[in-house]
């Protein structure tokens, strides 16, 4: 048994992000909220997305899980608008998904959830951490994505710095570090990462007060954040670009 009511807003903004790196998730409904693992066909981008319970206007649910198409949700989510009430009902004995909006029903047959395996999500420890302004970030790497698709990141002690060097032109972006929330970083470290991946994201954390980053020297970048007053933490894993890649 599943029912669940939340605004239009949180759930299209759920599906806008789980958009940005796969086609279908695997939605896990537990007690104390929604969970939700994915990773892109090539393996460079990963997601981790949790959403607390209370967020929802109604919460009541077995545990459950289930395979959804994202297309299939974010155009049903798109017929309201952002204070619209969605209604998310499923049971077992029919195996289908009913999403209401008004005076809308549509029936959604979940995807076998059971080929659907989210990913471990890796533990790391960071050489590097920084926290900054969401809409700073995202100015930078928009910035950046004018000259090319390859975007070095450089920390110190004192600075981090977004670099892009093109065929003929080049971006240098640098925040000192009165200019971070907060530099963590024992010994300078580069890495590179590509635009492709981060300019979409960079969208979705643009209005947010803070973004959380954690790299190293040729390590995966980590880019945390919340939505909503802290009910939906995200958690954006992306590899590294080697010189061996390019």
């Amino acid at each position: 048994m599943l029912n669940v009511t939340a605004r239009q807003e949180l759930m299209s903004k759920i599906a806008e992000i789980l958009g940005l790196v796969v086609e279908d998730a695997r939605f896990d409904f537990a007690e104390d909220g929604l969970h939700i693992r994915v990773v892109d066909p090539s393996h460079v981008a990963m997601i981790k997305l949790d959403v607390d319970a209370a967020a929802f206007d109604t919460w009541e649910i077995d545990d459950s899980k289930i395979g959804l198409d994202i297309r299939k949700l974010k155009e049903t989510l798109d017929l309201g608008g952002a204070n619209d009430l969605i209604e998310f009902s499923y049971g077992e004995e029919t195996g289908v998904m009913t999403i209401n909006l008004g005076n809308i029903d549509r029936n959604i047959r979940p995807l076998d959830d059971s080929i659907m395996n989210p990913p471990a999500v890796p533990e790391l420890e960071f050489p590097c951490k920084t926290v900054i302004s969401g809409a700073e970030f995202s100015q930078a790497l928009r910035a950046a994505r004018l000259v090319g698709d390859l975007v070095n990141f450089s920390l110190s002690q004192d600075s981090f710095t977004i670099h892009v060097q093109g065929s003929a032109d080049s971006v240098t972006v640098v925040f000192d570090k009165e200019e971070l929330h907060s530099i963590e970083c024992k010994e300078p470290a580069r890495s590179q990462y590509s635009l492709t991946y981060l300019v979409p994201m960079g969208k979705i954390f643009g209005g947010i007060d803070q973004v959380s980053l954690g790299f190293g020297e040729n390590f995966p970048l980590s880019m945390t954040f919340s939505l909503f007053d802290g009910a939906v933490e995200v958690q954006h894993f992306l590899a590294p670009r080697v010189e061996s890649d390019i």
